[in-house]
């Protein structure tokens, strides 16, 4: 069966006691509101705190237990923001450390001897999320080089722990529009033939994969012709606006402008160009508007926005349904909607009762919608 988690970077515990408060808090709670057994955690740990577990056998095993007692697993972590992904501002801030810099790689190792005695039994393989190599300036040949050796030093240590361990742990580099791989496909040029695709392949954020306005299944086809793999899924979806330059559109988008995190946009053109926007503040002024918008603005995966915006749930969809005609079992698939703090109110922000709620309803609607578990999430 496929694990299905939600992202617990969408709470803002930055040391191991806020974790297991967040646990409490929130994970539990919503595994009991799903009405599941069992319930799949993608466990984001700040770097700090992934150093100090990977420095502490007992430590990572009170961690375990503490997430048994609940009936929480981890089949994967994200490894994205290195730290500090709920200060009042992270926008670019979220791109560093870059993977030419050994703090990245520092991290990336830690969160893999973590997530060694995390993995429940029955777990074939774990998976890490990061970002695309860094922000798409500054960047040249010589930073091409230096982030190619830090993933053959990092591919040598994990095939070294899937040959101590008999499983692999597996980094998935996940594309965002504005880094250095800014689509899937830029990712897959510079991957393929550069990394083992035994351990290093894709995490697929289908919100940004929605914003660059790529097709899910050429996509799909795409990856695995260059001989990589999807290892991960992040099931999200973008804000759409069909009409962006109306009245109504314009004034709808203001609602989703905040200080926190960056929202790219972008727009396709009548020719298929794709314009773009490092940030919805900027799109407003800078873009034509004339065609339809797709906006970096996770949103929640089971509550359509109000009109006339939309969401690109069926760019999920789609990806899924690519994934489960091409391979034999489906990536590790995480819910991640991190924005609930910053929705606006009337799109569903309201505190800790609204947010667990909110969280079992994407994941209800996630293992209905994708992976046809009539009975809800088990």
């Amino acid at each position: 069966m496929t694990p299905l988690s939600y992202c617990t970077n969408v709470h803002p515990a930055e040391d191991l006691d806020g974790v297991l408060a967040q646990l409490d808090r929130y994970a539990e709670p919503v595994r009991r509101l799903v009405g599941a057994d069992v319930l799949g955690l993608g466990l984001w740990l700040p770097a700090a705190l992934a150093a100090a577990l990977a420095d502490d056998v007992p430590l990572r095993g009170k961690l375990r237990a503490e997430l048994d007692a609940r009936g929480l697993q981890v089949y994967t972590l994200n490894a994205f923001p290195y730290g500090g992904f709920h200060d009042e501002v992270v926008k670019h801030s979220v791109y560093r450390p870059q993977w030419t810099d050994p703090r990245r790689l520092e991290y990336t190792l830690d969160c893999a001897t973590v997530l060694a005695d995390l993995l429940p039994d029955t777990a074939s393989y774990g998976s890490i999320s990061t970002l695309p190599l860094a922000w798409r300036t500054p960047w040249d040949d010589a930073d091409d080089a230096a982030a190619t050796t830090a993933l053959a030093e990092l591919t040598a240590v994990l095939d070294d722990m899937a040959g101590r361990d008999g499983r692999p742990i597996r980094l998935a580099v996940e594309p965002e529009p504005g880094c250095v791989l800014d689509r899937v496909s830029d990712a897959v040029r510079w991957l393929a033939g550069r990394v083992d695709p035994r351990y290093i392949g894709l995490c697929l954020d289908t919100c940004h994969l929605a914003v660059s306005f790529a097709d899910p299944a050429e996509t799909i086809a795409e990856i695995h012709r260059a001989g990589l793999s999807v290892v991960k899924v992040q099931a999200s979806a973008a804000l759409q606006v069909e009409e962006p330059a109306s009245e109504a559109a314009q004034r709808a988008l203001v609602d989703f402008t905040e200080p926190r995190y960056l929202h790219q946009v972008r727009e396709r053109a009548g020719d298929g160009t794709v314009l773009g926007a490092d940030d919805l503040p900027q799109a407003l002024t800078e873009l034509p508007g004339q065609r339809t918008w797709r906006v970096h603005f996770h949103v929640p995966l089971h509550a359509r926005p109000a009109a006339p915006l939309s969401a690109t749930t069926d760019v999920l969809r789609d990806t899924i349904a690519a994934l489960r005609s091409t391979v034999d079992e489906l990536p590790h698939l995480e819910v991640e909607t991190y924005t609930w703090s910053v929705l606006p109110e009337t799109a569903g922000n309201g505190g800790d009762t609204a947010l667990i709620r909110g969280i079992a309803a994407e994941l209800r609607w996630a293992a209905v919608q994708l992976l046809d578990q009539e009975g809800g999430v088990r």
